[in-house]
């Protein structure tokens, strides 16, 4: 169905609400289309596609909301949509923060971000790409076995319209290449690592053989690993980790946390919060962005915030309903699926690069960790406390020296991020992205 197809029939539905007892309405259609590859030692594991139409519905009665969904699309079935929506919207609690964007409110002007790739990849050049990627892998020496290479490619067209006069549609697509083998023979002595690359555009992907490379290499370097005893030594973290600690930032930031006073950040808007110098960004209109967005899922514009700028903490992460309940404005985050209300978000976020190489980073440092691989969930947002399992290279005397692992990474967000250096590596290719950095002060537990 084509873009005025999709925004024609959710008018339709909009205007049957509207007859049917509804003051607001917004209504949402995604349609989806992924192909899924996997390769393991040298043959195909699974070959999948998948493809799916699914329509939500908003509505308001008052201060009164309720959300349905469905996939099917005969008029049967969206007229019941319409009835049921209307019908528990009637008998729902009342929120007081609800209500949909004033038409003065919303977007009108959409920037080109480039996010639709029109090339689809037929299944053979992802098993291609897959079996390429896996094949470099497996060759670098050392590599024993794989978990397997997985190709994957995706299209969605979204549609939106409101009763209060938004509508608009856009496509956008997603391709990826991950590859993750073992290294050693014993079961004690293995180890495992990955690699992996993603863009909007096919053509942006990073070639299957760099990337198998890179997952085979990382997984020999982590064969002889460790452990070291508790001590406090400063701690680098690989730009594949230490955006994890961004993504923790957003999480503190989101308004419905703050809102809910369930954020250790909740008292620190206009407050140095980093060190001098430190400036994160929520970049929404980057082209080919891996979460760039012309507008809202409330249809409200959207535009470059620096949320840390020289260290202090500018704004909350708001949408509609959470910028009502701090007595604030909404910052054009919200985001939301199908059968669920919006919610805020961030888009592209990063920590911008710093003026020091990595090597340079490191090359003061006596003792300490240069982390490259976490895992576990030890993050509370509430309290700020930091504790999850860590891996990596000992440095000695500023240089790489052996691999580590089996140890754990505790601390406080409110003492780390005053205490965070960002080195100049900063590539932007996830959609939450940061440099190598560096934190100092942090317990690391080991034997």
């Amino acid at each position: 169905m084509s873009s005025e197809q999709s925004l024609s029939l959710l008018s339709d539905l909009v205007a049957d609400a509207k007859r049917a007892g509804a003051d607001a309405v917004e209504a949402v259609r995604v349609d989806q289309i992924s192909v899924a590859v996997g390769w393991r030692m040298g043959a195909l594991e699974h070959l999948e596609r998948s493809e799916s139409e699914d329509i939500g519905l908003r509505v308001l009665i008052g201060k009164r909301q309720a959300l349905v969904s469905t996939s099917d699309l005969s008029k049967t079935a969206l007229a019941e949509l319409v009835e049921r929506a209307v019908s528990m919207a009637k008998v729902v609690p009342e929120d007081p923060y609800l209500g949909m964007a004033d038409p003065a409110q919303l977007a009108t002007s959409f920037p080109e971000l480039d996010l639709y790739d029109p090339a689809e990849p037929g299944a053979e050049v992802l098993i291609d790409l897959a079996s390429r990627g896996e094949d470099a892998a497996r060759a670098v020496r050392g590599v024993s076995n794989s978990d397997g290479s997985r190709a994957g490619w995706g299209r969605s067209k979204v549609a939106f319209v409101g009763s209060n006069g938004f509508a608009q549609a856009h496509s956008a697509t997603h391709s990826s290449l991950s590859v993750s083998v073992l290294a050693g023979e014993s079961k004690d002595a293995m180890e495992t690592d990955y690699d992996h690359t993603a863009a909007v555009f096919f053509a942006d992907l990073r070639s299957p053989e760099d990337v198998g490379r890179e997952a085979g290499e990382r997984t020999v370097k982590r064969l002889g690993a460790r452990k070291v005893k508790t001590c406090k030594v400063p701690l680098v973290f690989d730009p594949r980790v230490s955006r994890g600690l961004v993504g923790s930032l957003s999480s503190a930031i989101n308004g419905a946390m703050v809102a809910r006073g369930t954020s250790f950040l909740k008292d620190s808007l206009g407050k140095k919060i980093f060190a001098s110098g430190i400036r994160i960004v929520d970049e929404p209109h980057r082209r080919r962005g891996m979460r760039s967005r012309p507008y809202d899922a409330e249809g409200l514009p959207t535009r470059t915030w620096n949320v840390i700028e020289d260290g202090v903490l500018t704004t909350w992460i708001l949408d509609l309903r959470s910028a009502r309940q701090l007595g604030m404005a909404s910052t054009g985050h919200a985001s939301r699926g199908v059968g669920s209300a919006p919610s805020p978000s961030v888009s592209n976020l990063y920590l911008e690069a710093g003026p020091i190489t990595r090597d340079e980073m490191i090359s003061d440092i006596d003792q300490g960790l240069y982390i490259t691989h976490m895992f576990g969930s030890g993050v509370n947002v509430v309290t700020g406390d930091y504790s999850r399992g860590a891996g990596g290279f000992w440095i000695d005397k500023g240089e790489l020296a052996y691999p580590v692992s089996e140890v754990t990474v505790a601390g406080n967000m409110k003492e780390m991020f005053p205490n965070l250096a960002a080195a100049s590596d900063l590539e932007l290719i996830h959609g939450i992205d940061a440099p190598t950095v560096r934190i100092d002060g942090m317990t690391l537990a080991g034997k």
